[in-house]
């Protein structure tokens, strides 16, 4: 039988959903092959040089940095098309990630070589695109990012970005492993605990830094060390690397507020609330939960599923941005917060049953509203129209993984 008729004989016995979902998925491979793997990205406006200039004076004077800023926010309000006059298309390490991590479940749905070859793909150019500098196997984005806090040069390792990459490794490594592949991972782990340093705030919790040379403070950023440290004292079986998870761990059951939400940071400043942010918190705790059986971290997911719930849907049952907004948005939803929209509870479902309906009706909206004629997906739906320019890591990537993710859920349970 051929390849063709198998994946034939392969879709005719999934779900209705789960076969649209297939043929979604083989539409954005298609697009993927002609567009390429560069792309524009939301961050285009400020990473090139005036972008950057902008971005830095209104964090150091409101007025003039508000007057500087405005015509790229009018820009990706009005005319979204108009970021590639600020930046180039570049290479993003963790789109690359999701695309390995995307093609590795394809290839566990249909055995089809092409797709782990793919994903095979994705790890070389990983390997291509570490942070320069450092010893060992880490990633960062691909330009200057500038923070309140300074400008974070391109490459500097982030501890919200390497942990993709050991998942991509680990996945394709556990299909069909290499020692090369052991090696890296092996790498990732000394990099998150040597280079990413700890910060007590209790007795028994630590804050860590974001790249290697700040103070720590900003929750996701524990939530993903903690992550991969759990993942990778289950698979090398060391107990001293959960000994530094669970510091990190407990920082974020301690910055998880009363009514069940997460700030983006413990700072007293960056105490908003949005979709993606808190999805990225969720999900590491949902992986340390079903490797190490957690109570504590059980509960925190319990109240934290009760508050995501309540105040990150809207009335229409689908992602809001924001429960509690920093600054005027000029979007209603958000790619990135429905594919994690969708990670997070293909992760959390079977413990939390009211997720499972969120997630059919996320995924039917994205193949009913999202999908571009090309294959792509829209990026925003703007106050005024969509945003439609595709952007691999924001959040092309990231729906490609979820998709497929979703896909192969959906063939475990036939």
């Amino acid at each position: 039988m051929s390849q063709i008729a198998k994946q034939e004989t392969k879709l005719g016995t999934l779900e209705p959903m789960a076969h649209r979902v297939s043929e979604t998925l083989v539409s954005f491979e298609n697009w993927l092959d002609r567009y390429g793997e560069t792309s524009w990205d939301h961050q285009s406006y400020f990473a090139g040089s005036y972008g950057r200039w902008a971005k830095a004076l209104y964090y150091r004077a409101k007025l003039p940095g508000v007057l500087a800023v405005a015509p790229m926010i009018f820009s990706e309000a009005l005319a979204p098309w108009a970021r590639r006059l600020f930046h180039e298309r570049i290479r993003f390490p963790i789109a690359d990630a999701h695309y390995a991590m995307g093609f590795a479940y394809l290839y566990q749905v249909n055995q089809q070589r092409a797709h782990l070859d793919r994903a095979i793909h994705f790890l070389e150019a990983l390997k291509k695109s570490r942070s320069p500098g450092f010893e060992e196997f880490c990633w960062g984005y691909p330009f200057d990012w500038v923070t309140r806090n300074g400008v974070m040069k391109q490459g500097t390792p982030l501890i919200t970005s390497t942990p993709y990459m050991f998942e991509a490794f680990l996945q394709v490594h556990k299909i069909e492993p290499r020692e090369e592949w052991h090696e890296v991972l092996e790498s990732i782990v000394r990099h998150v605990c040597k280079d990413i340093k700890d910060f007590p705030t209790s007795e028994r919790a630590s804050t860590c830094s974001y790249d290697p040379y700040d103070q720590g403070g900003v929750v996701n950023a524990a939530a993903y060390r903690a992550g991969l440290l759990t993942l990778a004292a289950d698979y090398f079986d060391r107990e001293d690397l959960w000994r530094i998870a669970k510091r990190n761990l407990y920082f974020v059951l301690e910055s998880q507020n009363d009514d069940g939400s997460w700030p983006y940071a413990k700072d007293g400043v960056r105490d908003f609330v949005d979709h993606f942010h808190t999805c990225f918190v969720m999900k590491a705790l949902a992986k340390i939960h079903s490797v190490r059986s957690h109570q504590e971290t059980f509960d925190a997911l319990s109240r934290g599923t009760n508050y995501y719930l309540d105040r990150l849907f809207d009335p229409d049952g689908l992602p809001r941005p924001f429960a509690v907004a920093p600054r005027l948005t000029v979007y209603q939803r958000e790619l990135y917060d429905c594919a994690e929209c969708i990670n997070l509870c293909q992760l959390l479902k079977d413990n939390f049953p009211k997720l499972e309906e969120s997630l059919e009706k996320v995924v039917g909206d994205i193949l009913s509203n999202w999908l571009k004629s090309d294959g792509s997906f829209r990026s925003r739906k703007l106050r005024f129209g969509w945003d439609n320019v595709p952007m691999h890591r924001w959040a092309q990537s990231q729906m490609f993984r979820s998709l497929a993710f979703y896909l192969r859920e959906a063939e475990t349970r036939k």
